[in-house]
């Protein structure tokens, strides 16, 4: 019998905020599975006890980043975790975006703000623009701004910098507001399920106040041009690493055709509330990982 760890966060005296974690521990059981959620940043945890650790829902973890790198990469040296912990790494810091525009992959335009450099010159002066963390989830420290807000701007990146974060400067991708954000979700290398979610960055919120990372969430079937972007994302992955799971987020830019606003590798909401028949796909694949 398989023992599987997954890893969450620990939400304390609140309900947990992972839907599928009961679902898929459930799965994992009736498939014959020894399986049990651990928070990650549990010190009593013996992560050497399990057959396999998969990151599930640590969704802490951008506050401690350098903390949760460390805990990934002792924990791969105890036992096998997914996504392995070069994976992660990489894929924590959102200047990944600039590896895969590097590998021809079509990705939102970003340039990159480290304490210390200077700001003004990177806000669009014509356009709608949105600034946030290269370490970052759920739209933690983002904002939408137009150019008359640059003042706003320059100091939600003050803040940012004071506390030793890089920050991103994107144009605000307007397709996002007809089509929305596609997600496509693939298991064990191949497209388990989409969807879709209409935007996060509404005008007038302030980078600090709380937002609903998933509006208006929806079953999505990807188009052959979407798919094909995602499945280019995943190949530009460095060392091309056996990946269990990714999540590679879709939005359509000037010329109407899919590039990627992120690629999801380390703890992606996997959805499954909303795709009750993936269930099943995601405790086999786990499982057959835990017995290689």
């Amino acid at each position: 019998m398989p023992r599987i760890a997954l890893a969450t966060y620990d939400p304390g005296a609140e309900p947990s905020r992972d839907r599928d974690l009961p679902v898929l521990l459930r799965a994992l059981a009736e498939a014959g599975a020894e399986a049990v959620a651990r928070p990650w940043d549990d010190p009593e945890t013996r992560w050497g006890g399990y057959d396999l650790v998969v990151i599930r829902s640590t969704w802490d973890y951008t506050w401690r980043a350098d903390e949760f790198v460390s805990w990934v990469e002792k924990a791969g040296k105890a036992t096998r975790i997914a996504n392995p912990p070069q994976v992660v790494r990489w894929n924590t810091d959102k200047r990944y975006l600039g590896d895969l525009a590097a590998a021809g992959v079509p990705v939102v335009p970003t340039r990159y703000l480290a304490p210390g450099e200077p700001a003004g010159p990177a806000l669009p002066a014509d356009r709608d623009f949105v600034v946030k963390p290269v370490f970052g989830a759920g739209a933690r420290f983002a904002a939408r701004y137009t150019p008359a807000e640059h003042g706003t701007a320059l100091r939600h990146l003050a803040r940012m910098h004071e506390e030793g974060l890089t920050a991103m400067v994107q144009p605000y991708v307007s397709g996002i507001d007809v089509s929305g954000e596609r997600a496509l979700q693939f298991v064990g290398g191949r497209l388990l399920h989409a969807s879709r979610k209409r935007a996060v960055l509404t005008p007038g919120t302030a980078y600090d106040a709380a937002k609903v990372a998933h509006p208006d969430l929806e079953p999505w079937t990807p188009a052959p041009a979407e798919l094909a972007v995602a499945e280019r994302a995943l190949a530009a992955v460095p060392e091309a690493p056996e990946l269990l799971y990714a999540r590679v987020d879709l939005v359509d830019g000037e010329d109407g055709q899919p590039q990627v606003m992120e690629l999801e590798l380390v703890e992606p909401n996997l959805f499954l509330f909303l795709h009750p028949g993936s269930v099943a796909a995601v405790a086999a694949a786990i499982l057959s990982a835990a017995r290689r």
